[in-house]
């Protein structure tokens, strides 16, 4: 299993300054990959270009770009503009459906039949990552256009998979799944036995799971799991997270952060490798000694 962190969003006007020196920390230590999440800060693209084009190496990704907002062309466009400044196969595009309340409340699209729109939204975007033309009239997308981005080579595309049907795509049209708020009896029992199955039966490549979740190796997890109740408490409250917190028997946020000394969040994240997880991606979310001390300890896991 591959080691990997989420970067953490920066504030201020040295936002990108910060965000490049998080990744090129991330690549010093030896880190095998630094996700970004695309919410409602930095276009999370635009940012790794920048850091990327900076730090050579260390693979980048998008956990995850929603589909909604950008035609598939267009974010074909960008995402291999963005392999271009960091370099060939350095960029694994991860995108998203997102939530019926970020879509709908404050975008303003329709999110009826969000699968049907991710299925034909692959249609014009892997062609297009191919570097293949596309034509293709569906539904909710229509498209007739190539892109001439000298690109080596093909940009692979991870899906925000947790139910069933969105696996089953993930693994028919995909490279994979990217997780958040997930826990190892989940991924064991449903996430990867279910996206196995379907690219076996597509007759596909096994599939790559990435697996992130909060991390804090320290000597007060009581203390740090209330930091994670309060930092990621808005997970709890979005359907498609809640259904997988309910799978894994738990509460809430802070049940599924990593948290306590070494040998505890050893263990832990060991499960998630062993349930089937090909690529942890550590959310780091410690301050002081206590991020000093969960960046050295993940160290030691490559």
């Amino acid at each position: 299993m591959r080691i990997g962190v989420f970067l953490s969003e920066r504030g201020g006007k040295d936002a990108l300054l910060k965000l490049t020196g998080d990744l090129r920390a991330a690549a010093d230590d030896g880190l095998t990959s630094a996700w970004l999440s695309h919410i409602f800060g930095m276009d999370a693209l635009t940012a790794l270009a920048v850091a990327a084009a900076q730090v050579p190496g260390i693979e980048i990704g998008t956990g995850v770009v929603p589909t909604f907002p950008r035609h598939p062309a267009a974010l074909a466009q960008q995402a291999r503009t963005v392999a271009l400044a960091a370099g060939p196969g350095r960029l694994t595009l991860g995108v998203g459906l997102s939530h019926r309340v970020v879509i709908e409340d404050m975008f303003g699209y329709d999110f009826d039949r969000p699968v049907r729109h991710l299925d034909e939204y692959l249609s014009v975007l892997l062609p297009l990552l191919d570097g293949d033309p596309v034509t293709f009239a569906g539904e909710t997308v229509k498209a007739q256009i190539g892109l001439s981005v000298p690109n080596e080579g093909r940009v692979p595309v991870l899906l925000a998979a947790l139910g069933p049907r969105m696996l089953r795509l993930a693994a028919e049209r995909a490279d994979g799944t990217v997780l958040w708020m997930t826990g190892p009896v989940t991924v064991r029992d449903h996430i990867v036995p279910t996206i196995t199955r379907a690219a076996q039966d597509a007759g596909r490549p096994a599939p790559r799971v990435v697996c992130a979740l909060p991390v804090c190796v320290t000597g007060d997890p009581g203390a740090a799991r209330e930091r994670a109740a309060e930092l990621f408490a808005v997970y709890g409250q979005l359907p498609s997270y809640r259904a997988m917190m309910d799978r894994e028997g738990v509460d809430g946020p802070a049940d599924l952060a990593i948290v306590g000394d070494e040998d505890a969040v050893g263990a832990r994240i060991a499960d998630l490798a062993e349930a089937g997880v090909t690529d942890f991606a550590a959310a780091e979310f410690g301050n002081g000694e206590d991020a000093a001390r969960t960046r050295a300890f993940l160290k030691t896991l490559l």
